[in-house]
Formats: C-alpha cells, structure tokens, sequence
C-alpha cells in the first residue's frame, strides 16, 4: 500500500508541520498538532521517513504550482489545463491520485501561505537531495510554458525557489532553455554549452546516468506518482547525448 493509500485510509498519521503539513491536514482531514507533537488518536501508525518524504514532495509540489498559477492575481483556464495534463501526460496519474492533487492545489490557492514557505520547507527537507530539488524547479518550468509561453511573473517567482534551493542561475538557465530555446536543447538537458569539449560532455552525461537513475531516485523519496516524471527525464538524458554524439560523430 503507498502512502496515498495510507493517508486516504484514514489510519495513518503524519508529522510534517510548516505550510506542507497544513495544506496535507487541510486535504487529507487530519488534526496533526504540531506546536505540541502529538496526534489526536494514539492507535494511529506512523508513515515511515520515506513515506513521509514522498508526502512532503506531493503535497509541495502541487501546492508550489498553485502558487504559481495565481502569482498574477488569477488562475486562467490555460493554467487549470496545464495543471491536468501535466496530472496525465507527465504523471500518469489515476483518478484518485488526481483528485487528491487537485484539492492540494485548490487548498494551496486559499491558503494565506506564501510560495517561498512552501519552498523554504521543501527546501530544509530534501536539502542533501539535490536531484529532488532540481525536479522540483523542473516540474516548476514544465507547467509554467505548457501554454507556449511564460510570462515574468512566472519565471521570477521560480526564480525565488532556485535562490532558496540555492541552485545556480547558471544550472537554471541551462535547465529554462531546454523548453524555450531549441537551437540548444539537446545541450541545455545535459547541462552543457555548445562551445564545451567533448570529454566534459561525456563526463556531464555519466554523472547525470548516475544521479538520474531511476532506481537511485526513487530511493530518495520520490513519490510513486513522479516516477514517470523521472523516468522521462532519465530518457531525455539519453536521448539527449544520442543527438549531441551524432551531431560531433562521437
């Protein structure tokens, strides 16, 4: 059983706290008290350290990407469209698994908490992770150009997450191109420049095999339902340093 199932169950029992830990309470009904940590019902189990990573990145990321679909004061059916098929194409969602990412977002879209808490705590839960954190800015950018377009209130708002993230702007920049400039792309997913020599791509390529690794991934508290996500990733890598090998007859 995942944790979803868990939770959903009704018998399960979570410590998050922070902003994730009330939109997780708000959605799932929970009263987890944490100024005074302790649950309501002491026969409750406890969600393991993974379960409860996998909890925090669900809950964080549709809660982020509610915040950036309102960040210019309303959420445009293009936006609510965006949202879904990221659900089905990028996730693969199931119907229960996407009713509970959509009251996620609708209760992060009421909630008084700001984009940068919810960042901030992803932020001090998945900070020796750095594979989780850049999917999170990933998953950020995917959404927000799935119209065709990101407008700059878009883009400094996740520009507020690769600071906290403490990710470079060299690394996003490189990250941002591979959806909005073509001429680079294939160069953008692996992380390098075209005017890179050859030995540093192929020693960017077996770092990012190693690091994006499904297997490796997953056992860093991905959840279930983002490891298409990181699977399509992990594909993209290779398909990526099939294009640039053939493009320098490597």
């Amino acid at each position: 059983m995942t944790w979803m199932g868990k939770i959903v169950g009704g018998a399960i029992g979570f410590a998050l706290g922070g902003p994730i830990g009330a939109i997780a309470g708000a959605t799932f009904g929970h009263a987890f008290d944490a100024s005074e940590n302790k649950y309501p019902f002491e026969e409750e189990a406890m969600l393991s350290s993974s379960e409860e990573s996998q909890l925090a990145f669900f809950v964080a990321a549709f809660s982020m990407l509610a915040k950036l679909a309102k960040v210019d004061g309303r959420i445009s059916e293009d936006e609510i469209d965006s949202i879904r098929r990221f659900m089905v194409n990028d996730l693969n969602l199931d119907a229960k698994s996407r009713n509970v990412a959509i009251k996620i977002f609708n209760a992060a879209v009421q909630s008084q908490e700001s984009f940068q808490g919810f960042a901030l705590q992803f932020y001090n839960q998945f900070q020796g992770r750095p594979q989780i954190l850049e999917l999170m800015i990933d998953i950020l950018l995917r959404v927000s150009v799935a119209d065709g377009r990101m407008n700059r209130s878009e883009e400094n708002l996740i520009l507020e997450a690769v600071k906290i993230f403490r990710f470079s702007k060299d690394a996003f920049s490189k990250l941002k191109s591979k959806y909005v400039d073509d001429s680079e792309k294939y160069y953008a997913i692996l992380g390098c420049s075209k005017g890179d020599p050859n030995e540093l791509i192929k020693k960017q390529y077996r770092k990012l095999v190693f690091e994006y690794h499904p297997d490796k991934i997953a056992s860093k508290g991905l959840p279930e339902e983002f490891i298409k996500f990181a699977n399509d990733k992990f594909r993209e890598i290779q398909e990526a340093y099939d294009a640039v090998r053939k493009e320098r007859g490597l």
